[in-house]
């Protein structure tokens, strides 16, 4: 765990509540009730819609609302594992709520066992524990999303519900193969940025403060955690020779959450390399006169190429033709899904490459993972078990610094294995290493030269580069700022980690002025949650959970000065609105 990640809440309580008179009567946070009254609310409005939106963003498979799906016009269905007791709680759903609890085809063992396009419908997967979802769009436990929520939740002192959810995890790896990048039948087929030791370690740190001794969940927690462990180091997950790890989705063709909440996303994509020739010939089939064979595993186009630099009156356009993306490319398309940077171009246009890179998120990722197991076995007295996690942990480090680090240009970048060549393009998953511990320190001094490349008036954006993706420019989000954040303060860049901080903390306070709602991202140029993506689902979801987490992370390790100044802008700004 990182530095200071465990300071007392109390501490927490006393520095806001006592700088800034935040909390009036009757308002809970964090468990605790404040009954001095203030003329300067502050913050308070904010942070009550944190603590309230734990449980409106909370959902339970004994609730109805969680397992009928609206969007769907048949009747919903909640497929339970082949080989699990069904519990009478869950068969009375069928009549309480008029869904259809349903057993798997078979047995999964492991991640891709299962084809998904068997699926129909789609439907929930079954999971034990009450779990808290990003949004209120959502009713999926997400798989990297719930790190930073269980940080959250431990901040609030919510540790069962945060506790929960980890169970949630281990039922996945057990039933379903693995962490899963969300409950969801058509995600079956792949998971999601490991962080299953740290959201482990969270609750376990958490408990041990509270004088419980949980040993034995922290034995049971390392079994099921070296075995999702697994799913990376082995094939189809190895990034060519490198030693390293990469994003693969085991699924063929669209992803069925693309064609249903991103509209003409694939059609865009293909307009793209249409146009992009280049390019596009590697992910772009073409039907050929007279040819009458399916084309391709996903829908088939029929696109113009227009040019409008020819004439303003008319455009010259080039004859139709009918066209459908490769399998190669929906491959990428769902890898880049389980990185969840979707959509981005890191790893080229609409993520079309993803498979082909090594890249350094989920690889610093690794490296925690390891050396987290190393603790755990070491807490547990498996010394061989621990010095195994250290040295596989050192040999990562070792290719992390030989095939990411560009000492030319001062930071990191994903490494792409068919090239074979180090990418160029800048990235702010470069921060990953400096969380995890991986950087020298004269290499975290070279990428605070780069700060400003991503450094803006709302927040950290994701790239430089505008592509029209939400994982671009110049969206900032929570979980990117936090890493960023806090791998600042590992390196003892206190006071950029600080007005860092104070940067995305304000962004989110003052749109929470105007509409009373914490988004999942913001525009780091513009200080809004417009979000006018041209690519992926192009709405700013409402809850949210991650910046949430982030906010009460950030606002806890800020001087106090700093939430005091924070706290009677938000004031000032409020009486101005008046």
């Amino acid at each position: 765990m990182l530095r200071n990640r465990r300071k007392s809440l109390a501490k927490f309580l006393a520095i806001v509540a006592g700088s800034l008179l935040l909390f009036a009567p009757a308002v809970s946070f964090a468990g605790q009730h404040s009954t001095e009254s203030t003329a300067n609310p502050g913050l308070q409005p904010i942070l009550e819609y944190i603590s309230k939106g734990w449980d409106t963003l909370t959902r339970s498979m004994a609730d109805c609302s969680t397992v009928v799906d609206p969007k769907l016009a048949a009747k919903s269905i909640l497929y339970v594992p082949a080989d699990f007791q069904i519990p009478e709680s869950v068969r009375g759903l069928e009549s309480r709520c008029g869904v259809e609890v349903k057993p798997l085809p078979k047995v999964i063992r492991r991640l891709g066992e299962i084809d998904t396009t068997t699926f129909s419908p789609h439907g929930l997967l079954y999971l034990p524990n009450p779990y808290v979802v990003p949004g209120g769009r959502f009713n999926e436990m997400y798989g990297w999303d719930s790190y930073f929520i269980i940080q959250g939740l431990v901040r609030a002192g919510k540790i069962g519900l945060a506790k929960g959810m980890v169970e949630n995890f281990f039922f996945e790896i057990e039933h379903y193969g693995a962490v899963l990048n969300a409950n969801r039948t058509y995600y079956l087929s792949r998971s999601q940025p490991p962080f299953l030791t740290s959201m482990v370690l969270a609750v376990y740190n958490a408990q041990k403060e509270q004088g419980k001794d949980s040993r034995a969940w922290l034995e049971r927690a390392y079994q099921f955690a070296a075995r999702d462990h697994q799913l990376w180091i082995q094939e189809p997950h190895l990034a060519g020779t490198t030693g390293l790890s990469r994003y693969f989705d085991f699924g063929e063709g669209p992803a069925p959450e693309s064609l249903k909440d991103e509209t003409d996303h694939y059609k865009k994509v293909a307009e793209y390399f249409l146009e992009h020739s280049d390019i596009g010939h590697v992910h772009l089939l073409e039907r050929k006169p007279g040819d009458s064979q399916p084309l391709g595993i996903g829908p088939v186009y029929s696109l113009q190429l227009c040019d409008i630099a020819h004439t303003m009156e008319r455009p010259k356009c080039d004859v139709l033709q009918e066209v459908a993306l490769s399998r190669e490319y929906y491959k990428g398309d769902r890898s880049m899904r389980e990185s969840g940077f979707d959509i981005a171009f890191r790893f080229a246009p609409y993520g079309a490459d993803t498979q082909h890179f090594a890249p350094v998120c989920l690889n610093s990722l690794l490296y925690k993972y390891e050396k987290d197991l190393e603790e755990m076995s070491r807490t547990l007295g498996l010394a061989a078990d621990a010095d195994k996690w250290k040295q596989q942990a050192a040999v990562r480090k070792e290719a992390i610094q030989k095939y990411f680090w560009d000492d030319q240009r001062g930071e990191y970048f994903d490494y792409d294995t068919v090239i074979p060549a180090r990418s160029t393009y800048e990235y702010a998953t470069t921060f990953y290493p400096l969380w995890v511990g991986i950087a020298t320190p004269a290499q975290a001094a070279a990428i605070m030269k780069s700060f400003s490349h991503f450094e803006e008036s709302g927040g950290l954006r994701m790239s430089p580069y505008d592509t029209g993706a939400q994982w671009d420019s110049p969206y900032a989000w929570a979980p990117v700022e936090y890493i960023a954040v806090e791998g600042l303060r590992r390196y003892g860049f206190t006071d950029q980690a600080n007005q860092a901080s104070y940067t995305f903390l304000s962004t989110v306070a003052e749109n929470f002025r105007h509409d009373g709602t914490i988004r999942e991202k913001y525009n780091a140029i513009n200080r809004s949650t417009e979000s006018a993506t041209s690519s992926g689902y192009q709405i700013n979801v409402v809850g949210f959970g991650w910046t949430n987490a982030a906010f009460l992370e950030f606002l806890h390790e800020l001087p106090s000065a700093m939430v005091t100044r924070l706290a009677e802008e938000q004031t000032a700004a409020k009486k101005d609105k008046e």
